[in-house]
């Protein structure tokens, strides 16, 4: 079900088949229909894709954008699947998600489309763009989303992540890792599918 590489399937339906909990797409509601799991014995590859998908599928990121970032995990030290989720943390969508401005990582990605964000002072309107530390997010002045961000105020921010919610900004004060991450993941089997 991929039009133009992006997946048209039901959320909830795209939750289950890849085994993500939907609160960790910023969804409360679980489906109560058809509960009977249907367990099969997946073959070494066909786990491989499965958390490929999984990821991309939290994040919101095309293949080729993905592929990119294992690359780039590749070059920095350290372990490269930890790498991958860290670089993956640091795109500025999923750091206004984190924060707490946003209910969902899409709600965050359009936020920073529609150019209410800013880094370091500076409009970006680029949800990829990777935050470094230090780097200090704010909601634009005169921004109509604050009102969407109080509703969010019951958002536990990471460790890696300071906010200041009543003056909607943020600050990295570190790289996310692998402790920080708030779903199951085997980032190892992503790495051993892109290493083949």
């Amino acid at each position: 079900e991929l039009t133009m590489g992006k997946s048209t399937q039901p959320l909830l339906k795209r939750c289950k088949s890849l085994g993500i909990n939907p609160v960790v797409m910023g969804y409360t509601k679980e489906s109560k229909r058809n509960q009977k799991e249907v367990r099969r014995k997946k073959s070494e590859y066909g786990l491989q894709l499965d958390e490929k998908q999984k990821v991309r599928f939290i994040y919101g990121v095309m293949e080729k954008q993905f592929h990119k970032y294992y690359v780039m995990a590749t070059k920095r030290d350290g372990i490269t699947g930890e790498m991958l989720l860290q670089i993956l943390e640091s795109r500025l969508d999923n750091v206004v998600y984190r924060l707490g401005f946003a209910k969902t990582r899409k709600q965050a990605r359009q936020m920073v489309n529609h150019g209410h964000i800013n880094v370091n002072g500076a409009k970006v309107d680029i949800p990829s763009c990777l935050v470094k530390v230090g780097d200090v997010i704010t909601v634009k002045e005169g921004s109509g989303i604050k009102k969407l961000i109080i509703a969010n105020n019951d958002v536990i921010v990471p460790g890696w992540l300071e906010a200041d919610k009543d003056n909607f900004t943020g600050k990295v004060i570190n790289l996310a890792t692998k402790s920080d991450i708030d779903y199951a993941v085997k980032e190892n089997l992503i790495v051993e599918y892109y290493s083949k």
